[in-house]
C-alpha cells in the first residue's frame, strides 16, 4: 500500500501527539489519591485509566511507525 505525502505526515502528526499527550496525563493519575485505597491497592480509577493510557499509546506509536513507514518506504 502506497500513501500520500501528506496523509502519511498526518499519521505521524497524530502518533506523535498520542505518545507526547498521554505520559503527563498518566503522572497524574498515579500522584491522584484516588489511584490507590487505604491500603495501598490499586482501585479501579487507577486500572481503568493505565489500561485507557496503554491502549492510546500502543495505538500511537503503532500510528506513528505506519506514517514513518509511508513517508520513507
Amino acid at each position: 500500500m502506497v500513501l500520500s505525502t501528506p496523509l502519511a505526515l498526518v499519521l505521524v502528526l497524530a502518533g506523535l501527539w498520542a505518545i507526547l499527550v498521554w505520559p503527563p496525563y498518566l503522572r497524574d493519575v498515579l500522584k491522584s489519591p484516588q489511584a490507590r485505597d487505604d491500603n495501598g491497592a490499586p482501585t479501579r480509577y487507577m486500572t481503568m485509566n493505565l489500561m485507557k493510557i496503554s491502549t492510546a499509546m500502543v495505538l500511537g506509536l503503532a500510528t506513528l511507525v505506519i506514517g514513518v513507514r509511508g513517508l520513507f518506504g
